[in-house]
């Protein structure tokens, strides 16, 4: 299940130097996850400082 970044996102970057294939980039609001790259590893969401990046449901 790919992952998705929620509105906790304070935009600090963090997720993005950890992503393994370079799924998540700077969005309009905060970072985005592009969920046909992704490979649902977690490393984003192990480094996150707030707990955004969050298994996409959908």
């Amino acid at each position: 299940m790919a992952y998705k970044i929620c509105d906790k996102c304070i935009s600090c970057g963090t997720c993005e130097v950890e992503c393994p294939v370079g799924a998540i980039s700077q969005g309009d609001e905060r970072y985005v996850i592009d969920k046909d790259k992704c490979i649902s590893c977690g490393a984003c969401s192990a480094v996150c400082p707030v707990g955004a990046p969050i298994p996409d449901e959908e």
